[in-house]
């Protein structure tokens, strides 16, 4: 997912299930953060303390991709949170819609809700149920199970602009990557199996996270039955779950919580409606705006998301070099995100995915 779910459509079904406003910023925060924390780095205190920021993504075109280390570490625990069904190992490692292990990570980082970074780690918690909802079908690691059969995509009911638009992004994607003639249609050979490694859903694009999209494709391999995809109806389960997820959460930490909330079923025409909107991502998000700004989500009323602001935590950790004292950062919401990070991918990598027969790393 992008953007306009992982914050825009994270706060909006945090605000409706009666969390207040000042926790859902910091979760919608986190949740988008994730996708946005690419810095792997170490803070030296002139007291001498230290502070690791450990990456929870890269960019799609990242060539550090490649990096097995950073696929078992990163793509798999944050982005595609294996679904443990099939026979063997690779296939076990698919993700999932809504799967066993996503729901029993959801009911373990609720069971840490008294804690000092509770409120990112149910923001990371959020993304990475809600990418199960889009990513499933792929792994976070290299593998054939990820590669997509040449000029199979095929597109339901998109609008004439819309499609062409599609074209457009991926036709720019290739004139800044001159030399490989024929990206559409060699997107499997060079993006997934040269660049990604056949990465995740590497193959696909950005088709998996557009909410409006429906579409079918080709796996490569003959055994993998065919991608059949509808976006609008993934998305919609996807916002439900994570409003069950908010509302839960709202259950353990009552002074997060409003005194009124909005059903899912209230709401959900609305949400269909904005997931269905056929547009770029800016104007996804203004769709998001707009509803809550006309009252039509939240139980308090018409109300404006604050926009999101990736620069603040980024600034945080920066202005940390310059700070004597080691102790200043234990406050800030930098660094409870770091914390809230490293416990959900132990937790993920070392407890939970063993416990069902998966050692990942």
């Amino acid at each position: 997912m992008q953007i306009d779910m992982h914050y825009y459509g994270t706060y909006a079904m945090a605000r409706a299930a009666g969390i207040t406003r000042d926790a859902a910023k910091v979760i919608a925060t986190a949740a988008q953060f994730v996708d946005d924390n690419a810095v792997k780095d170490s803070i030296e205190f002139r007291d001498g303390g230290r502070l690791d920021a450990e990456a929870t993504a890269h960019h799609a075109i990242d060539r550090k991709n490649i990096d097995l280390e950073d696929q078992r570490k990163i793509w798999v625990p944050f982005h595609f949170l294996p679904g443990n069904h099939g026979k063997t190992y690779t296939e076990r490692l698919l993700c999932r819609k809504d799967s066993e292990i996503a729901r029993e990570m959801v009911k373990y980082n609720l069971s840490l809700a008294d804690r000092s970074y509770a409120l990112p780690l149910i923001g990371i918690t959020a993304h990475a149920y809600a990418d199960t909802f889009s990513h499933y079908g792929f792994s976070g690691i290299s593998s054939r199970r990820n590669k997509i059969v040449n000029d199979s995509f095929k597109f339901k009911g998109l609008d004439t602009k819309t499609e062409n638009y599609i074209l457009d992004k991926a036709e720019r994607f290739k004139e800044d990557y001159p030399g490989e003639d024929g990206w559409l249609s060699n997107v499997k050979s060079w993006f997934a199996e040269k660049l990604s490694g056949a990465l995740g859903h590497g193959a696909a694009m950005t088709f998996p996270d557009r909410p409006y999209l429906k579409w079918s494709f080709k796996y490569e391999d003959p055994e993998i039955d065919s991608g059949e995809r509808d976006n609008p109806a993934t998305f919609t389960e996807g916002c439900e779950a994570l409003h069950k997820l908010f509302r839960n959460f709202c259950q353990s930490r009552p002074d997060c919580a409003e005194n009124k909330y909005s059903r899912f079923s209230d709401i959900k025409k609305e949400v269909e409606a904005i997931l269905n909107l056929q547009a770029p991502k800016e104007k996804r998000i203004r769709a998001w705006q707009i509803a809550a700004k006309n009252g039509n989500l939240f139980p308090t009323g018409p109300e404006t998301i604050p926009k999101y602001n990736a620069d603040f935590w980024h600034n945080e950790r920066e202005n940390l070099v310059r700070k004597k004292d080691s102790g200043v950062a234990t406050g800030l919401s930098i660094y409870r995100f770091y914390q809230a990070a490293a416990v959900y991918r132990t937790y993920i990598l070392r407890i939970l995915l063993p416990s069902k027969g998966l050692v990942v790393t």
